[in-house]
């Protein structure tokens, strides 16, 4: 299929509130083009939350040794300074002449085994032949097209995943919450031939839309190109034989968040990456068959991708697939889910604890969560004040807590740290630190599930994450070892704070003022000083019924003062009522920056999730900070 020639237009539309849509969509369009597809909504009124209890014989069969050295035969695609070293990986790979994540990870002599959906408001039974009849739908797809997914967290978002495996093809998700800016860049970056996303976006879309530069959707129904869900799903045959792949063949790309720049495509293939995530979720999660998980991501994201579909099916696993909010419709959301599906292994992000915790014991104490064996957390360092509040609130003193380390391009996580990751520590010379040391976080060798390039732009993959340090693959976060040799996560180096020479971590300092009773949520970001070259300027999200004034100002900052030092007591503190955030929850520090140096000029802000938030910050800023 020519990027310029149209596939046929399907419209998959269920009787359901639901639907699901295919859009050709052209790709001569340049970068610049706007594409107007409203941000989605959610499809269902109401929150969803699904028990997927799949029963599944798993082809996967993993010869795991620790204590062999296996040599990695390295992909064309990784720098040629890796290439050039004597790469030893302490993880028995896989030879595949070829293969299918969607055969391998659900046997076709299973293909009925049914998924045990139990909904807020319903029951019923969804069996697993969905996503064949979806993959034999997708007309003019082939192997190696890239197919982008712009869906709610709903059965059809992981059904159209497995038909993209089935048959070959590139899928790249886009959050649903993002903009129509943002999913049409991420479009046209990935060349995507086809979209397939929500009837209740296309219901949307043409409500005051100015004129576009390229039709995306077709709100009428056009009988030329629109088909009933029920209709075509009648039709289509339930047998689909896989493409298989070779090892390295790509199995989708997923965007990072924007918030530092343009978003990158990160590429992950099919072995490595099918690997590394069965491992993980196994042994980080200790994964066994009476267990009931619970990842509370979106698919849109890489923990979703990783430990909402393709781990947890690969060990056959019982999940939870939850749409909705924590607080909403009421603040015992989580702890309901966990009590009706006898939730075992929870895993979250600290963000959403340290929001459970501003409303205290109360709502957890209506609820049953003797079930929880194991908690985990995900996505950004987890203050002490919110990890106690976890391991004794929530888990009761007797749940352990796997606090992971990874990123979109590591596929998985690397705690303790996993299998073939081999981290250390440099300093800002590219020098190798031995013993307690605090530097730049950098892997020395590749590991199965490491991103294979960033798509259509493999210079940006090596200046990115190879460059800066030649011969070692760079996180961007700082660290810490301590003196028994486990890694501490202090931030994003750009998050470092240099006062008078001194390098401070923001990780560090908001620590320190969240362990203030008042404060549930701090922010911190550096301010040019005349003296000092740079000042700490902090953003504090208080607690219900506290105010803020002169008097909790001095205590924080004696607070800090006391636990860090006088070097980093803060020059400013803001109340914050609320701070800027990406809608995976990740607080976008380049705008606090922005409004600590007064700077109005903010950018793009297609991330954010309520951009009404940076109105707040400014009118609220201090007026000596001006």
């Amino acid at each position: 299929m020519s990027a310029s020639s149209p596939c046929h237009v399907k419209v998959l539309q269920s009787s359901s509130s639901c639907h699901v849509r295919c859009y050709s969509l052209p790709l001569h369009q340049s970068a610049s083009s706007s594409c107007h597809v409203r941000c989605l909504q959610s499809a269902s009124s109401s929150c969803l939350s699904v028990c997927l209890s799949v029963c599944l014989s798993v082809c996967l069969s993993v010869c795991l040794s620790v204590c062999l050295s296996v040599s990695v035969c390295l992909p064309a695609c990784l720098p040629v300074d890796w290439k050039q070293q004597n790469v030893i990986v302490k993880t028995a790979l896989f030879h595949f002449p070829s293969l299918n994540i969607c055969n391998t990870v659900i046997s076709a002599k299973n293909t009925h085994t049914p998924f045990d959906m139990s909904f807020g408001y319903s029951d019923s039974i969804i069996f697993l032949p969905p996503f064949c009849l979806l993959a034999c739908v997708f007309t003019g797809v082939r192997k190696g097209d890239r197919v982008a997914i712009y869906l709610p967290m709903i059965p059809e978002l992981v059904y159209t995943m497995l038909a993209c495996t089935r048959i070959g093809a590139v899928h790249s998700i886009v959050f649903a919450g993002f903009s129509s800016e943002s999913l049409c860049e991420r479009i046209l970056d990935s060349q995507c031939s086809i979209l397939v996303t929500a009837g209740k976006i296309v219901s949307q879309s043409s409500v005051n839309l100015t004129p576009v530069v390229f039709p995306v959707v077709q709100t009428p129904w056009d009988a030329a190109f629109d088909v009933c869900w029920e209709e075509v799903m009648g039709q289509v045959s339930e047998q689909c034989e896989p493409e298989w792949l070779d090892a390295e063949d790509p199995l989708f790309i997923l965007y990072t968040s924007g918030s530092t720049g343009k978003p990158k495509g990160v590429l992950h293939t099919v072995a490595g990456y099918l690997l590394y995530t069965f491992l993980t979720f196994k042994c980080v999660f200790d994964h066994q068959p009476d267990d009931v998980y619970w990842c509370t991501a979106d698919i849109g994201w890489i923990t979703g991708h990783s430990y909402i579909t393709y781990g947890p099916l690969a060990n056959g696993a019982t999940s939870v697939l939850f749409e909705g909010i924590p607080v909403h419709p009421h603040v015992g959301r989580f702890w309901e889910v966990i009590e009706k599906y006898r939730v075992t292994k929870f895993y979250t992000a600290p963000t959403a604890i340290r929001l459970l915790m501003k409303y205290g014991k109360e709502p957890l104490q209506k609820y049953d969560l003797s079930s929880l064996r194991i908690l985990g957390t995900v996505g950004e360092p987890i203050n002490p004040e919110a990890w106690h509040w976890y391991y004794e609130v929530v888990g009761q003193k007797r749940c352990p807590v796997v606090d992971t380390f990874w990123q979109t391009e590591t596929v998985s996580v690397c705690t303790f740290p996993f299998f073939g990751v081999d981290p250390t520590i440099l300093n800002e010379h590219g020098e190798e630190l031995e013993g307690e040391a605090e530097g730049y976080l950098v892997f020395r060798q590749p590991w199965p599930g490491i991103m294979r390039t960033v798509y259509g732009n493999q210079e940006r993959f090596e200046n990115t994450y190879f460059k800066k340090f030649p011969g070692f693959y760079v996180t961007g976060d700082s660290c810490r070892r301590d003196r028994d040799g486990y890694y501490w996560i202090t931030g994003r180096i750009d998050d470092m704070i240099n006062v008078s020479g001194h390098l401070l971590s923001t990780a560090e300092i908001e620590s320190a003022l969240t362990e203030h009773g008042a404060v549930a949520e701090a922010a911190v970001v550096s301010r040019p000083h005349t003296v000092k070259g740079e000042c700490l300027y902090c953003f504090v999200t208080l607690k219900d019924c506290r105010e803020f004034n002169l008097t909790l100002v001095d205590e924080l900052k004696r607070q800090v003062r006391e636990k860090i030092g006088p070097i980093a007591t803060p020059d400013f503190i803001q109340n914050a009522p609320a701070l800027p955030k990406t809608r995976s929850g990740k607080i976008m520090r380049r705008v606090l920056r922005q409004i600590a140096r007064n700077e109005k000029d903010l950018g793009d802000l297609s991330t954010l999730a309520d951009p009404k938030v940076v109105e707040v910050l400014f009118s609220q800023r201090w007026e000596t900070a001006a």
